[in-house]
């Protein structure tokens, strides 16, 4: 039979044969003269045996013994599979409980599930869908580069921002920060600098002060910069540059 029929019974493709073929647990059979592989039910009982195992999640590599000494014990064979079956539904009970955590948040999921519910404030308060998405952007930075280990400190500072007082006092000074342009002046700018380090001031300095060893952001500043540099106009940017330098001045 071709290589065509012989998938066809088998019940797989034609591609997973050539795999079979590759790695060295399906031998390559004669060929006709027209070149044509000559397949038998040789070959589709090797085949279906391969089949048998891989469905139960041995992988190619160890089904040459299991194939060529099908008398052999297979039950150190089976306690390893065991424990990696084991392994495989612990992680898929943990990916589900994530999943359900960003269900019941409505949170993003392509943000680290222990912000995301903190992001998802935003979205309940109305917040200007640009500063919501460029809050969102950042935070996918900043929870790569602080690394995991770090993830739950970080989760504490998104935790406190994301308070139901902070967002209240947030939601004016987020309109009033995304209606920055060209047309605003230097009264403006620095009214809303003052407005948003008095909010920020306190929070920082709880934070710091819960904190045992303070977060090292100095990895994530040069690329915040180029980030904000790049979706921030100028008024928008003398203001975070305003902010910065009010919190870095001594009190």
């Amino acid at each position: 039979m071709r290589s065509s029929e012989l998938a066809a019974l088998a019940g797989v493709t034609v591609r997973a044969l050539r795999h079979y073929h590759q790695v060295g647990v399906l031998d390559e059979p004669p060929r006709k003269a027209n070149g044509y592989r000559a397949y038998d039910v040789h070959h589709l009982i090797r085949v279906l045996r391969i089949k048998r195992l891989t469905a139960l999640g041995f992988p190619l590599a160890a089904l040459p013994g299991l194939l060529d000494q099908p008398d052999a014990d297979a039950v150190e064979l089976l306690d390893q599979l065991d424990d990696e079956l084991a392994g495989q539904i612990q992680r898929l009970e943990a990916r589900r409980a994530v999943v359900a955590e960003l269900r019941r948040d409505r949170a993003a999921p392509d943000l680290p599930h222990e912000l995301a519910r903190h992001l998802a404030a935003w979205a309940d308060a109305d917040a200007p869908a640009t500063l919501a998405r460029i809050d969102r952007e950042q935070t996918i930075l900043v929870a790569h580069l602080v690394g995991e280990e770090n993830l739950p400190r970080l989760s504490q500072l998104y935790e406190r921002m994301t308070a139901p007082d902070v967002v209240a006092a947030s939601r004016t000074l987020y309109a009033r920060m995304d209606a920055l342009g060209p047309g605003s002046d230097d009264a403006e700018i620095e009214r809303l600098a003052d407005d948003l380090a008095a909010m920020v001031a306190p929070i920082a300095a709880e934070f710091q002060a819960a904190s045992d060893d303070e977060l090292d952001l100095d990895a994530v500043a040069p690329l915040l910069s180029a980030y904000t540099g790049d979706v921030l106009n100028e008024a928008q940017r003398r203001v975070l540059a305003l902010v910065e330098s009010r919190l870095s001045a001594p009190a």
